[in-house]
């Protein structure tokens, strides 16, 4: 069982610490919630975080407004120390001080050539701004928000049986395959510019479209 801090950035209770809650937890507005929100665009029971493997996972609970993780619409994925959680009106910080400053060190001593770093709107706030280096009392640590949305390359997962491991490999071959005649289709232009056929074009966001359906089916229990 594994034990969670939330701390309420932003909304009606913002402020609030909600410190080491154990999982498996569920967060809305109902009673019932180990953490509930006064938030009229929350749903009842919004979203559960739960422990696997000694990772934690957040699912959302086919929320009416659904739930953001460091900007980005998800329905299931992993959450870490330093995750923006955003649902209705309320954005939610994963993570004591502790465990968000381990999490910075590990990020900081991390090859992060191959990175993609998130952009969390909700607290973008005015320009040259970084409200989440002052809520966490940082000093002058100005890329702490920078670092902490930003999604290294994952690791594929452990203990799968055998044909489990197998389906991954074809999934990863059958994008590894599509991704590479869209590359070799590439022609090289003038400088630094490159052009693509409207066709593979089309072939690309049909792409895009089918990962969208593959993270979407993960995410629906019993699909």
């Amino acid at each position: 069982m594994a034990l969670v801090t939330l701390r309420v950035l932003d909304g009606a209770d913002r402020g609030r610490v909600y410190a080491e809650v154990p999982t498996p937890l569920t967060i809305g507005r109902e009673e019932g919630n180990p953490v509930q929100l006064n938030d009229e665009r929350i749903s009842r029971f919004h979203l559960k975080v739960q422990e696997d493997d000694g990772k934690l996972v957040l699912t959302d609970l086919d929320s009416t407004n659904g739930t953001k993780v460091n900007g980005e619409n998800i329905q299931v994925c992993l959450v870490r120390p330093g995750d923006l959680v955003s649902l209705g009106r309320t954005v939610l910080l994963i993570g004591s001080r502790e465990e968000i400053a381990e999490r910075l060190a590990q990020l900081r001593g991390a090859d992060l050539s191959e990175a993609v770093t998130l952009a969390c709107e909700e607290l973008a706030g005015e320009p040259g701004s970084a409200p989440l280096d002052f809520e966490l009392n940082f000093g002058d640590e100005r890329d702490v928000q920078t670092l902490l949305h930003t999604m290294v390359p994952p690791e594929l997962p452990s203990s799968l049986g055998p044909g489990q491991a197998a389906q991954i490999a074809e999934l990863l071959q059958y994008l590894h395959l599509r991704l590479r005649g869209l590359i070799q289709s590439v022609r090289k232009e003038k400088g630094d510019r490159v052009s693509l056929e409207a066709r593979q074009w089309q072939n690309l966001l049909d792409l895009q479209a089918r990962l969208g359906t593959y993270l979407r089916r993960l995410s629906e229990p019993g699909e």
